[in-house]
């Protein structure tokens, strides 16, 4: 029967027909357009509250109306007995052409071909017609056999009653006014067998404050019949309130409630964006590590209403090296349809993900210039995490590198700014200078620093993993490149020692003869051997060869199964050190062969000084043994 058809007749009861396959719409709302049962609750609160929001902006020209609006409320009432939930609201209602034209909406825009479309284009345009009314609604199968709508439009004297069974057919009945709402309309759901936990009390009042106790809408709830209603959300969210009218304490509050943390922000941010795109943010930056920091997934979890409804829990809003931000975005611009999975492809998502993390950045550095010592436990908590951005983002590199903290040889406790490095660097001094690891206080005491130190030169200490990566793609800061101490020739000798007294002189002639001894010897072992510029300590250091990779780096990548593909190592030796001079002595007296265990040791000596097993850790114990025991 057509719309205009019904229209026509007098106000009798009346059996409709769907013209499309409901039972396929309903698998599709189960298994394809919602992940949780619960979202029903949230569709009918959504609905009552637009009705509620249209009431009061058709009154506005409507003096009868007017008078008929109250203060707008959504009430939710229980009755175990009868296992039934209702939804009632005092919105703008429905007239009897308004219920087939809302409620069966789906139906007649022609639900196979909306289903043929959605099958054809996934979650891209087909969304676009989900955002429909009768959707929405529709989701209350998931929870109940029988649904019934009673209501009445504003301004009418007539009231009806809508039914089905969501198996093909729909009713709409004339329903006497004692038994209809005064204005609105009252939706009572019949729970099937599986739906007991949302005759709970308890259990509504999580799913509104999680879904919906942002809507602008006050909602009550009746727990039994003859039960005086309970306030359960105001109709006010947090992040729609004047700055100045919310606390600390309720800032607090509300970030422990969307944390389920117990600790206090380091940083909140709460500002509202015009423009083209419209939206508010609260967001918070953890006081310590949240426990899934390091998660494989690395996802960021933010929370995203359209309209003050929770359309996602989870949404990736934010790039994963923001993903310690604890965040609720609101807005108005993103279409409020039933396939809330389908909004992660919004283009307006990825405009609003892009200037939320520029704020955030802004805001990390306000904190880092007016409150250092709050920003140091920012940065200690979360730095290793904000230099993922480094390597993934290079568009923020430059406002990164700005809040960026770094140990160092010189930093005596104290973390350092790239400007701060740049301000102290020695006269010839083209490049900033690091070493990468897993212990800071270990690479302090690498024996490839020693050249630097002799020349007060300031290496930074980096040793989160991904430090091991950004550095290799990042040109550099202030015009600087970065260049690591472990990598190819130190080039340092332009570089004054600050102790002129202990300036080198020329190794001796001999040591020619020891470097061709240990190139031969280890040549399986060892790309090159050469005389070092970068030691003043120690007899010998492990560094890359130029174009190879970083010590550090080919480590990580080898711990991934790729072993063996980055080339071999250079070994260094230091001219001047008393166990090179006698290594040298040796060879001259007894010959390459004779030097043989000298010559292996060495090369592991340095490998154990890198953090590294020797080659071949039984021959290096036995060699080791003969040594104690000749000079015992």
């Amino acid at each position: 029967m057509t719309k205009d058809a019904v229209t026509a007749e007098a106000p009798q009861a009346a059996q409709f027909g769907f013209e499309a396959d409901v039972a396929q719409l309903l698998e599709l709302m189960t298994h394809s357009v919602y992940s949780e049962r619960e979202v029903f609750l949230r569709e009918l609160i959504s609905n009552a509250a637009d009705a509620c929001e249209k009431l009061r902006y058709e009154s506005l020209s409507d003096e009868r109306l007017a008078a008929e609006a109250g203060a707008p409320l959504v009430t939710i009432a229980l009755d175990k007995e009868k296992r039934q939930l209702t939804v009632a609201d005092n919105g703008v209602g429905m007239s009897h052409d308004e219920l087939i034209s809302a409620l069966g909406a789906i139906a007649n825009s022609g639900t196979r071909a909306f289903l043929d479309k959605l099958g054809q284009e996934g979650a891209g345009e087909g969304a676009s017609l989900i955002g429909r009314f009768g959707v929405g609604f529709y989701s209350v199968f998931m929870v109940a056999d029988l649904v019934e709508v009673a209501t009445r439009r504003a301004g009418e004297d007539q009231a009806w009653l809508w039914s089905s069974q969501g198996k093909g057919t729909y009713s709409i009945a004339p329903l006497a006014l004692d038994d209809a709402p005064k204005v609105g309309a009252r939706v009572t759901l019949h729970l099937n067998a599986e739906s007991d936990e949302f005759l709970e009390p308890w259990r509504i009042e999580s799913i509104v404050r999680e879904h919906s106790g942002a809507v602008s809408t006050p909602i009550d709830l009746i727990e039994e019949p003859g039960k005086e209603p309970r306030r359960i959300a105001d109709g006010q969210a947090l992040w729609t309130k004047p700055k100045s009218e919310i606390t600390e304490e309720q800032y607090t509050d509300f970030y422990r409630q969307l944390s389920g943390s117990f600790d206090e922000p380091a940083l909140t941010v709460h500002w509202r964006a015009e423009g083209r795109t419209e939206y508010t943010v609260l967001a918070f930056v953890p006081g310590s590590r949240p426990f899934d920091l390091f998660e494989p997934s690395r996802k960021s979890k933010s929370k995203l209403y359209v309209r003050r409804v929770l359309i996602s829990r989870d949404v990736e809003l934010l790039p994963a090296w923001l993903r310690f931000v604890r965040l609720v975005v609101d807005s108005a611009d993103i279409p409020l349809n039933v396939s809330r999975e389908m909004v992660q492809k919004s283009p307006v998502i990825a405009s609003i993900g892009k200037a939320v993390a520029t704020r955030l950045l802004q805001e990390l550095k306000k904190l880092a210039e007016n409150e250092p010592e709050k920003f140091a436990t920012v940065w200690e908590n979360f730095g290793s995490v904000l230099k993922e951005g480094l390597h993934e983002d290079p568009s923020r590199r430059d406002d990164l590198f700005a809040i960026a903290r770094f140990t160092s040889t010189k930093s005596d406790g104290e973390t350092r700014t790239l400007k701060d490095y740049v301000a102290d660097l020695r006269e010839n001094q083209t490049a900033i200078y690091y070493i990468t690891g897993d212990d800071a206080t270990r690479l302090a005491t690498s024996p490839q620093l020693e050249g630097f130190r002799a020349r007060g030169v300031e290496v930074l200490l980096l040793d989160d993993a991904v430090d091991a990566f950004w550095v290799t793609n990042a040109l550099g800061f202030d015009g600087k490149p970065f260049k690591s101490v472990t990598q190819g020739a130190a080039d340092i000798d332009a570089i004054a020692l600050l102790d002129e007294s202990k300036e080198e002189t020329p190794p001796a002639a001999d040591v020619g003869d020891l470097v061709a001894a240990l190139k031969e010897t280890l040549s399986d072992a060892v790309e090159d051997v050469r005389v070092s510029t970068r030691l003043t300590e120690s007899a010998a250091c492990l560094v890359a060869s130029e174009k190879g990779l970083d010590r550090q780096l080919a480590r990580i990548l080898a711990e991934t199964g790729q072993k063996g593909l980055f080339g071999k190592p250079v070994l260094e030796i230091n001219a001047k050190h008393p166990a090179v001079a006698a290594l040298a002595a040796s060879l001259r007296e007894k010959g390459r062969e004779g030097a043989a265990d000298g010559l292996h040791l060495l090369l592991d000596l340095a490998r154990v000084a890198d953090g590294e097993a020797p080659v071949d850790p039984a021959a290096f114990a036995k060699r080791l043994s003969a040594l104690i025991a000749k000079v015992a």
